[in-house]
């Protein structure tokens, strides 16, 4: 954060400058408003400090000029006892604060440090907003419905804080995404995002991914751990309730001590990161049945977030929809389908269980056209045969959504033996890869 300064008195200007830079506060100082007004746009990173009487114009002008380009950059005025009326009025439009001349160097420093607080946020929420609309999969935070405007604001209010995270939510609403935009919020954002996905860790080898180890008696990493690698940044724990008690317990012991021990390590190494934990399920009901420690239930539980399913922020379906038919019309090359009754239908009376991966795919096959019909609704010329393909690859697609690419799961729904299933995804051109994710 800088100060801009803008006095057309020599002495002051100095002086005020020089008083800035003793406080540690980065200043730039202009004599003229126009060559400040140069120095201005919507990214600029500070506040403006203007005399209220200068030749050619006055701050007060200055500073509507600066509303224009950026209404949330605050201005602070320096007035003369005939000036405050003025000041005041331009406080009503807008300003962020003035001090009467003469005033004392302190006084204007604290009223400058606020601003520079107050602007910091406002940079930090685009830069924040910026990052959901630009990470691949920031689609999951679109809606405008009641809860998902309060779990925006809460990510915002959150993302500075230096306070561990636990994000619950059913697989496919976009856990991995708020922990993503949790730390592109935050002052680590220049730092490692180490992502772990806690099911899919061996128990042969979870202890060595996550903790590291050492080569025998040397000291020396043979392995660098998820958990090290995370250093100065944040480290993501996808799928918590999947870790195994004794991986609990040694967690438990980063949490609390912000330090690690590789394995075969003769000491711990001490870490400072941030660790955003995410569950599918409610932790509480792993600690009852005894899956889940209650302690590391309490560590992780500083904050916790809930993003919720797609049923129970129905009135987002349509426009996120939109949204997902946009971004696979620009990925395939097409241009954005017409959405007919039929999708509609689905749109308003689907329960979407994938959530937004589910969506996701569903509007990839309507912009590729290879949605199939229910098959009272086939091709009238379509032969028996080609019906019962297309509903097989409907009912393929729809159990894959429902069980986020879990074969196993879907093996159970479906009834069918795993050489059959593989089959039949082979003939349909079904890639379960699409299906898995976070």
């Amino acid at each position: 954060m800088q100060v801009l300064l803008v006095d057309d008195d020599d002495g002051l200007r100095g002086a005020l400058a020089q008083a800035f830079e003793l406080a540690g506060i980065d200043v730039i100082a202009e004599q003229r408003p126009t060559a400040a007004l140069a120095r201005i746009d919507p990214a600029f990173p500070g506040i403006v400090v203007s005399d209220v009487r200068m030749p050619g114009m006055e701050g007060t002008e200055l500073f509507r000029r600066i509303a224009a380009i950026d209404a949330e950059i605050p201005v602070i005025l320096m007035t003369g006892h005939g000036d405050v009326a003025m000041a005041v009025a331009a406080l009503k439009d807008g300003a962020h604060d003035f001090v009467t001349k003469p005033f004392a160097a302190d006084r204007l420093i604290a009223s400058a440090r606020r601003a520079m607080a107050t602007r910091r946020l406002v940079l930090d929420n685009r830069a924040l907003r910026a990052a959901a609309e630009q990470a691949a999969g920031g689609d999951a935070l679109i809606g405008e419905t009641a809860v998902m405007v309060r779990l925006r604001d809460t990510i915002v209010q959150v993302a500075q804080a230096e306070v561990d995270i636990l994000i619950e939510g059913e697989t496919g609403t976009g856990k991995e995404m708020v922990a993503t935009l949790l730390h592109r919020g935050s002052a680590r954002r220049a730092r490692p995002f180490v992502a772990v996905n806690c099911a899919a860790l061996p128990d042969g080898i979870a202890e060595g991914e996550l903790f590291g180890n050492v080569y025998g008696g040397s000291g020396r990493l043979a392995r660098v751990g998820r958990i090290e690698a995370s250093d100065h940044g944040t480290l993501f724990l996808d799928e918590i309730e999947s870790m195994t008690p004794g991986v609990q317990g040694k967690l438990l012991r980063v949490i609390e001590e912000r330090e690690v021990m590789a394995i075969g390590a003769d000491a711990p190494r001490t870490l400072d990161l941030r660790i955003v934990a995410a569950a599918k399920e409610d932790l509480a009901v792993a600690v009852a049945d005894g899956r889940f420690r209650a302690d590391l239930l309490y560590r992780l539980d500083a904050v916790r977030l809930r993003v919720p399913p797609l049923r129970e922020r129905r009135a987002d379906v349509p426009l996120l929809f939109g949204h997902l038919l946009t971004l696979a019309a620009t990925r395939f090359g097409r241009a954005v389908p017409r959405i007919d009754a039929a999708v509609q239908a689905r749109l308003a009376d689907h329960d979407w269980p994938g959530n937004v991966r589910e969506l996701r795919n569903f509007a990839q096959r309507v912009v590729l056209g290879v949605d199939a019909p229910a098959p009272e609704a086939a091709t009238p010329d379509a032969t028996l045969p080609e019906r019962v393909e297309r509903f097989e690859a409907a009912i393929l697609r729809t159990t894959l959504e429902q069980t986020a690419g879990d074969v196993r799961t879907a093996l159970t729904l479906l009834g069918i033996p795993r050489k059959t299933f593989y089959d039949k995804v082979a003939r349909h051109g079904i890639d379960l890869d699409s299906y898995r994710g976070g």
